[in-house]
Order: C-alpha cells, then structure tokens, then sequence
C-alpha cells in the first residue's frame, strides 16, 4: 500500500483508433494518435497481434510506472533529508542538554557545599550559645560575690569612716606596749591591702566579663548574618536549580518529540524504500515482458514481410506474364521545412518552464511538421516531427531526464523515450544505435543514439516528439527557432 503522498500515476491511453472493428474486414491496431496500420486477424487470434498489444502495453505502462518511481525517489529524497535535519537538531539539543546538566552539577554541588557550611555553622552556634551560658552562670557567681563583697566593703568603710584614724591615734598615743602596737599596725596594713587588692581582682572580674558578653554578642550577629546570607544564596541557587530543571525537562520533551519525528520519518522511508523497490521491480518484469514481445513482433513482421514480397513478386510476374506494365513503387512527396540546429546552450530549470527555450536534438532539416498528414492517408497525423540527418549523426537529449525505454519498437524502429519529471516525456526514433540503456540518467546535450533509418524507413532522420502528461504536444513550441 502506497503512503501519503505516493499515488499511482495516471496511465494514460495514448493509443486511439480512428477505424471501425468487423470481423470480416480485420482490425486496426492503434497507432499514437490515430497511427493506424490495418492487420488481418482472420479465424484464430494472430500470435503477432499478441505480442503487439502486450509489447504496446508494456509501452504504455513504463512512462506511468517510471513517472511514479520518479515521484517516489522525490519523496525519498525529501524524507531523508528530513531525517538529516532531524539528526542535526537533536545533535544540537543533546549538546544543550549536556551543558544544562553540567550547569545543574556544577549548581547542586554548590547547594551542597552551602549546606555543609550551614551545618558547620549552626554548630558554632550551638557552641557560642553552650558558651554563652556558661558564661552568664559565672557571671551570675560573680555578681553574687560581688554583691557579698560590696556588702563587707560596706560595712568596712561604714566602721573605718566611723572610727577614722581614731584607734591609730590611740595606739601611737598608749604607747603601753610597743612591740604590740607594731604588730597591729602591721595587721592594719596588711588587711587594707588585701582589700584593696580584692576590690581591683572584683574590678577586673567585672570588666572581663563585660568585654566577653560583647565580644559574643558580636560573634552572634555575625554568625546570624552570615547564615542569613547562606539562607538567601540556597534559596537563589534553589530557584536557579528549578529553572534549570525544567530547562531539562523541555529538552527531554523536545528530544522525545523530535524522536518520535525521526522514528516516523524512518518508517516512511522504508515505506517509500519499499515502494520504489516495488516499481522498479515492475518496470523491469514490464522490460522483459516487452523484449519477449519484441522479439515475437519482429520475427512475425519479418514473416509478413517476407510473404508480402513473395505476394509482390507473384503478382508482378502474373501482370508481366499478362502484358501489363509494371509501375515501380511511389515514393512519398516530401516538402522541405526549415533548418533546425541544436546548438547553443542547454536550458536548466524545470522541462515545465523550457516552451521555447529547448534547443533541437539534432542539426537538420525538417521533413514533417506536428499535425501534417502522414503518408496516403488523411486520417494518420504526424504526432510529432521527422528531421533529416546523415546517417550516424549523434542523437543528443534536449533536456535532462531518466531513459525509461530504450528499445526497438515497430513503427518507431529503435527507440528511446526521457522521462523529464512531471509527467513530461521526450521520444527518439529510427536510430541507428542506442547509447543508453534504460534506467541511465542523461544531462542536457548529452549524445544518447546516433541517427539511422531503423523501423523501415527509406532515408536516414530523426523522430522526435514531446508528450505532456500522455498527450502529444508540437515539439517546435518547446525547441529554438
């Protein structure tokens, strides 16, 4: 079954017939375009009829078959190219998916690195604030003693201020008892020194202590400033990882896509593949079929003709024998037409868009025009145009195409038939030779047969005519001046 796109050409009868069937009279066989040549089928069918409607047949179907096979490699074409761009674009998406996920590492491994630090931090939180406890029960302790101290201080001051320097003055006065009087003088001393040594210890205490609470208080801030900004950094490298995730997952919807696009392209180019495999195996039974035909229409023509002399030659000895004259065989009249030249250059675009611009395949003169009659009978038109050349004089395509026939074919003699696309054929024949064999691709200008007079003509030309979409079309609308 073909795909979309892979329609069966349109097979195209170019083969009409413009004289009644009657059994008793025989049966035209249909020549292109009203080509008649009558052919006797008397009793039991002829096996040279046969092979000429299997080998017209085979004709008729090659164009329809190669234009669709051409079709096909078109879409062949289109589709792998399809699916080297595919290929392309998702090079490129797996490019950009590598990057975004060596961003995405390179961005967890920093949230991991933050949340190492966070850690370590909330320790050294935990740490300042086991500290800070510690700190603040001994500074309790110490404000105790303080407050004890103070009190004995007090109430040393309170009995010092109230005494004075009153019980000094008596002990230097008394004088009872020297030796004692030295000794409590030197008790005097040495208790208010160690007073005074225990209100600068308490003094220092209390300043330590401060300057510990406001160094931790400061620790604190900092540490509590430093995780806010760890905190914010997470959070924005949080986001930067949720949107580089979905950058991700837009990759990964895309590549599927265009996966599911490549697997599809590939099914119908194996599809196409197989299609093209099919025609081409079609066209070639189809040669077969026609060189088996060809061979069996030749061997029969030659039978016919080979009777029709021998009906001739007994016919001019009974009018010999008879005393009538015998008139030799008439020539058709020919009128010369114009010189035709293929030279110049050669058109490249479309066959479509070369009316006028397509040079002639040969240097000549033209013998028969599109349209004019052919032979004695008025109802056989030419459907395309006889140039005269010298014999071996090569043949040269008029546009670039594909040979889809390259054969002898009766009424033609040996044969080549272009496909240029589109459904636009160009027709060589009564060649000498044949350069090309079915299947080649030729260029513009390139030699493809030699001229010749095969398929019983009398002199040496060319044929040569242009088909449009199965109908024949004037060659001198498409060629040079």
């Amino acid at each position: 079954m073909l795909r979309k796109g892979c329609t069966a050409a349109p097979i195209t009868h170019e083969f009409q017939t413009n004289a009644p069937l009657h059994p008793q009279r025989g049966v035209f066989f249909a020549r292109p375009r009203g080509h008649t040549r009558p052919v006797s089928i008397l009793g039991t069918p002829n096996p040279m009829l046969r092979a000429l409607i299997l080998l017209a047949l085979s004709c008729l179907l090659s164009p329809a078959f190669a234009d669709e096979r051409a079709q096909t490699q078109q879409q062949l074409d289109a589709t792998r190219q399809d699916i080297a761009e595919l290929k392309k674009t998702l090079g490129k998406l797996q490019e950009e998916k590598a990057g975004v996920q060596k961003d995405l590492k390179a961005t967890e491994t920093d949230i991991g690195n933050l949340e190492k630090q966070v850690e370590a931090l909330q320790q050294e939180l935990k740490k300042t604030e086991g500290e800070l406890e510690r700190l603040d029960t001994e500074k309790k302790k110490l404000q105790s003693a303080r407050v004890e101290q103070q009190r004995l201080i007090a109430i040393q001051a309170r009995s010092g201020y109230q005494n004075g320097r009153e019980e000094y003055l008596k002990l230097l006065l008394n004088q009872q008892n020297p030796e004692k009087f030295a000794r409590t003088l030197t008790y005097y001393d040495y208790l208010s020194k160690a007073r005074l040594e225990q209100l600068r210890t308490f003094n220092e205490t209390l300043r330590q202590l401060a300057n510990v609470e406001q160094e931790i208080a400061t620790q604190q801030q900092q540490l509590l400033a430093q995780r806010a900004d760890l905190d914010t950094r997470r959070q924005a490298l949080e986001t930067e990882r949720g949107k580089r995730q979905q950058v991700l997952a837009k990759l990964n919807s895309d590549m599927k896509d265009r996966d599911q696009k490549l697997q599809s392209r590939q099914q119908d180019q194996a599809d196409l593949s197989k299609v093209l495999k099919t025609i081409e195996e079609t066209l070639a039974r189809q040669a077969r079929e026609a060189e088996e035909a060809r061979k069996k229409a030749l061997l029969a023509q030659q039978e016919a003709e080979k009777r029709r002399q021998q009906e001739a030659l007994a016919a001019a000895a009974a009018r010999e024998q008879a005393g009538e004259p015998v008139e030799p065989p008439k020539k058709a009249r020919t009128t010369l037409g114009p010189m035709v030249s293929s030279d110049g250059a050669s058109y490249g675009g479309a066959f479509s868009a070369a009316r006028g611009k397509l040079p002639w395949p040969v240097n000549g003169r033209l013998l028969a025009r599109f349209g004019d009659a052919r032979g004695s009978d008025a109802r056989a038109k030419w459907d395309g145009v006889m140039i005269s050349a010298n014999p071996g004089t090569q043949v040269r395509a008029v546009h670039g195409g594909r040979v889809v026939f390259a054969d002898w074919l009766r009424g033609a003699g040996l044969l080549v038939i272009l496909d240029h696309g589109n459904g636009y054929l160009s027709l060589y024949g009564h060649n000498q030779s044949l350069l090309k064999s079915a299947g080649d691709i030729v260029k513009a200008g390139e030699a493809i047969s030699t001229v010749g007079d095969s398929g019983g003509q009398d002199a040496a030309g060319l044929y040569f005519a242009i088909r449009q979409q199965g109908r024949p079309t004037d060659p001198s609308q498409w060629c040079r001046g």
